[in-house]
């Protein structure tokens, strides 16, 4: 397998991985024939007689979960980007021997792309079938698309910039009114239109999402943390939006945060910062980091 550092794709090691990355895939499964899938590469639960993971060597300066984890980078409505993602991970499962691996999504799951009511669907899901295996965290998209519902007056105008349009109309609501100088009511009525298609049990979920995830050395986040405090003491505005200083600033504290928000040109993984958003809407590109619990890791891409 590749050491620390390496980004592989089409050299992966697994059954059938070439075919995973061809850029067009011919149909979308449902829900339920994905989820017997996602049973089939989550189920595998480490034995008493398999060689405990634990034990690899410590290794400073590396990111070491307790179990191999799957970091996946911004969705933004692309299901088809999803579906390629999940079946790449299958294979990387199969060729790694990994068990009880953990999938943890960095949030945004909506707007720009053209499907967010099926990405929702499907993540929901997801988390509520493998609930030890599977982890979505709240991305900044979705803080909006909550803030709009309750006061979308006032919150409309930014989540229309940030791409709600193709959010509403993949849930059948009309944003015609929206986009060219709304009348004053015309948020109200497109937020109690979308509260009608939205189920339930969607917006409650959504409402219950973990602004972070962390094992081991390794945190996972939506935007970015705050190198000056741990990160038991950040708070909700940076975890979903960033901080200035992450990027430039060291965290001389061992830990390695996982995160999407920021459009790279390429994945990264340097100096405790681990970059997944590599704007999988407009590029076709959904990137994921899979991290072994001896710090070696790979960047899978559709």
């Amino acid at each position: 397998m590749a050491a620390f550092g390496d980004t592989t794709g089409a050299g992966l090691e697994g059954a059938g991985i070439a075919g995973f990355l061809l850029p067009n895939h011919a149909g979308m499964r449902t829900c339920g024939t994905m989820l017997k899938s996602m049973r089939s590469i989550l189920g595998r639960k480490s034995r008493a007689d398999a060689p405990a993971q634990a034990k690899a060597a410590e290794l400073p300066d590396m990111p070491q979960p307790e179990h191999q984890t799957y970091i996946i980078g911004d969705v933004h409505g692309r299901a088809d980007l999803l579906e390629l993602m999940l079946e790449l991970i299958d294979a990387h499962i199969g060729g790694t021997s990994a068990t009880d691996p953990k999938l943890v999504f960095v949030g945004d799951y909506i707007d720009l792309g053209p499907d967010s009511a099926v990405v929702l669907a499907r993540m929901q899901e997801l988390q509520e079938a493998f609930p030890d295996n599977v982890t979505c965290l709240m991305g900044n998209h979705e803080r909006m698309m909550l803030d709009f519902l309750v006061d979308p007056t006032t919150r409309g105008p930014r989540w229309m910039r940030a791409g709600a349009s193709e959010t509403m109309r993949s849930f059948g609501v009309a944003t015609a009114d929206l986009e060219e100088s709304p009348e004053y009511d015309a948020f109200p009525a497109a937020a109690h239109s979308l509260r009608r298609r939205l189920p339930k049990t969607t917006i409650n979920w959504l409402e219950n999402l973990p602004l972070s995830w962390s094992s081991g050395n390794l945190w996972a986040v939506h935007a970015g943390a705050d190198p000056g405090h741990g990160m038991d003491e950040q708070s909700a505005r940076v975890q979903l939006w960033g901080h200035p200083e992450f990027d430039s600033a060291p965290r001389g504290d061992g830990v390695w945060v996982a995160h999407g928000h920021t459009e790279m040109d390429a994945p990264l993984a340097s100096e405790g910062r681990i970059s997944t958003d590599t704007g999988a809407w407009r590029t076709g590109r959904l990137t994921a980091c899979a991290i072994r619990p001896d710090g070696h890791f790979d960047f899978l891409q559709t």
